[in-house]
């Protein structure tokens, strides 16, 4: 029973330290660093987006700013409209050929 309470006495007093040392330091208890969530880290290196009319070399060039978990997500979700909306632009330009063509194959009476 005794070597169980100067162990015990043993991690109080080593918590206190460290606790003691990490106010000292202007450091805030490891609960407030979860209560208020990480923070975005630094990006090293500038995002290179796509450009307003995108070829697809531009696609090969494409790189995004790394985040805490990965990715930013704004702009992979910017690289990802664009595309989107250029797709549909060239798909409905694909069509309107296609029935330009088609309309000039049928015999004319």
């Amino acid at each position: 029973m005794s070597f169980f309470l100067v162990f015990l006495a043993i991690v109080l007093a080593a918590g206190l330290a460290w606790f003691a040392v990490g106010v000292a330091r202007g450091r805030r208890p490891a609960d407030a660093a979860v209560l208020e969530g990480l923070e975005e880290p630094d990006s090293s290196l500038a995002p290179v987006l796509l450009p307003e009319h995108p070829r697809p070399e531009d696609v090969d060039r494409v790189r995004f700013s790394l985040a805490f978990r990965g990715y930013r997500m704004d702009q992979v979700d910017e690289v990802l409209e664009r595309l989107r909306d250029r797709i549909s632009v060239q798909a409905a330009l694909i069509e309107a050929l296609t029935n330009q063509v088609n309309a000039s194959r049928e015999p004319r009476d």
